[in-house]
């Protein structure tokens, strides 16, 4: 899951921007395991549930990290977060 998300932030440009783990599992504690990083070798089961949240960071500019919580199936994954996904324009007040 981690080089799928790195291998796409670098088709992106942005490879070397995205200077963290992918994601976390999620339990009892709030950074628990699995790890999902490029130094984690383990593999992820049905039914464990983990973070995807990638981020790119500019210096000098900004960044912007995306969080999906999901579930690990059999077959694959089911994301269980249900937020929009397009950008709202905020006027500051």
């Amino acid at each position: 899951m981690d080089r799928a998300a790195r291998r796409i932030i670098a088709k992106a440009g942005f490879g070397s921007k995205f200077g963290h783990g992918t994601g976390h599992g999620i339990g009892l504690e709030v950074h628990q395991g699995p790890s999902v990083s490029p130094r984690t070798d383990g593999k992820l089961a049905a039914g464990m549930v983990v973070t995807v949240e990638p981020g790119i960071y500019v210096p000098g500019f900004g960044g912007v990290r995306i969080e999906d919580d999901v579930l690990v199936t059999r077959t694959g994954f089911r994301v269980l977060t249900n937020a929009p996904r397009h950008l709202i324009e905020i006027e500051a007040g």
